[in-house]
């Protein structure tokens, strides 16, 4: 049976991990289709990790099942776990790694969560079904304590990919672990206030604000002691430092032909404001 399982991990491409796993999914379902997401995810950064999974995950066939792992928490009590979604099959450590994804999805009102007063715990309602991997019996064994991508997720994943339920690899759990996501708002002077989500490869800044938070086309945009008027429509048409809508549909800051981060000297996290031009 051919099925697609994509991977998302921080593991690099120096080393034999990455191939590691897809022969022990290849040795369950020799027909599955495997597909790297990303290797390059920097160590440990489940943020970078969550983001990336929740951008790509949603142009790939339902019924795919992705797996994501990026795990300090490898060998101790931290659970895995499978999340089931009418889209897609997500394996994963429960660390925050599929916080984007919960986070995307809960808008549908077809699926709904509860977040915790501390938004470091979400309660599975609507549309969502997750299960912890308890099963030993879908595992390689002996199981590393340092290398459970190899001897448990991926065998889960493979087995995921042939049809095999969710509900046999464990026990149905309701609330997994998060963090918290910020959200643009309006501050105290009027502007809107944003974070930077995510810097890519070319070192554009993608940041929280959508284009339908926007206040209007006449904007200035103020980064790190900077300002840039208003939207450009693509990357040829500007000059230096522009603001862009890219294809992620979230703001972004780019400086043509350089590194908007290292320029700005930002990161994630970093806020930037956007107000409406002043005459």
């Amino acid at each position: 049976m051919s099925s697609v399982i994509t991977l998302t991990t921080d593991f690099g491409v120096d080393d034999a991990y990455v191939a590691t796993m897809k022969g022990v999914i290849l040795s369950i379902n020799p027909e599955a289709n495997i597909v790297d997401i990303t290797h390059s995810i920097e160590p440990q950064n489940i943020r970078q990790a969550a983001f990336i999974l929740d951008y790509s995950y949603r142009y790939f066939p339902k019924k795919t099942v992705h797996v994501a792992i990026v795990d300090p928490g490898v060998g101790s009590e931290r659970r895995g776990i499978v999340l089931k979604t009418p889209s897609a099959l997500f394996v994963a450590p429960d660390n925050g790694v599929l916080s984007y994804v919960i986070d995307e999805l809960s808008s549908n009102e077809d699926l709904t969560v509860q977040y915790s007063k501390d938004q470091d715990l979400v309660t599975l309602e609507k549309g969502f079904e997750a299960i912890a991997i308890t099963e030993p019996r879908f595992w390689r064994h002996p199981v590393s304590a340092t290398f459970h991508g190899r001897d448990i997720f991926a065998p889960v994943a493979a087995a995921l990919s042939l049809d095999i339920s969710p509900y046999e690899l464990g026990e149905k759990i309701t609330s997994l672990q998060i963090f918290p996501i910020p959200k643009p708002f309006v501050d105290h002077q009027g502007n809107l206030a944003g974070n930077v989500l995510y810097v890519d490869h070319f070192g554009n800044l993608i940041t929280n604000i959508k284009k339908s938070d926007l206040p209007g086309k006449d904007i200035l945009i103020e980064a790190a002691g900077h300002s840039i008027q208003g939207i450009t429509n693509y990357y040829a048409e500007g000059e230096g430092l522009m603001a862009i809508i890219g294809s992620s549909g979230y703001l972004e800051i780019s400086l043509k032909n350089g590194n908007a981060a290292d320029f700005f000297n930002m990161g994630i996290g970093d806020e930037i404001k956007v107000t409406l031009e002043r005459d």
